[in-house]
């Protein structure tokens, strides 16, 4: 059974830095794309990052990308996201998502098979 256990989210000034991190077990297909989706108050749920397990390939949404960055720990089961210089926009419920497969340019929500619970984010102005 897959699981999926982010962590690290909280409360943050704007301009400030956090780290979520997501445990992954369970997984046991060779090929998989690790995601990361965010979801504000009345807003659709959206992409924001994907790491391809194997060759650690990397594939951004414009408005994270330089300052946000993913990556993952193969001998932890744990991906990460470092989000720096964080805005208010950035405020939402941000979850872990996994699917099969080595199109890492995955951003469509329904190409997932696999979410965690998801950790708030909350950046003050």
């Amino acid at each position: 059974q897959v699981q999926l256990v982010e962590s690290g989210g909280g409360l943050v000034q704007a301009g400030g830095s956090l780290r979520l991190s997501c445990a992954a077990s369970g997984l046991t297909f060779s090929n998989y794309v690790m995601g990361w989706f965010r979801q504000a108050p009345g807003k659709e749920r959206e992409f924001v990052a994907s790491i391809r397990w194997r060759g650690g390939n990397t594939y951004y949404a414009d408005s994270v990308k330089g300052r946000f960055t993913i990556s993952r720990d193969n001998a932890k089961n744990t991906v990460y996201l470092q989000m720096n210089s964080l805005k208010p926009e950035d405020t939402a419920v941000y979850y872990c998502a996994s699917k099969q497969g080595i199109v890492v340019a995955g951003t469509l929500g329904y190409e997932y098979d696999y979410w965690g619970q998801g950790t708030q984010v909350t950046v003050s102005s």
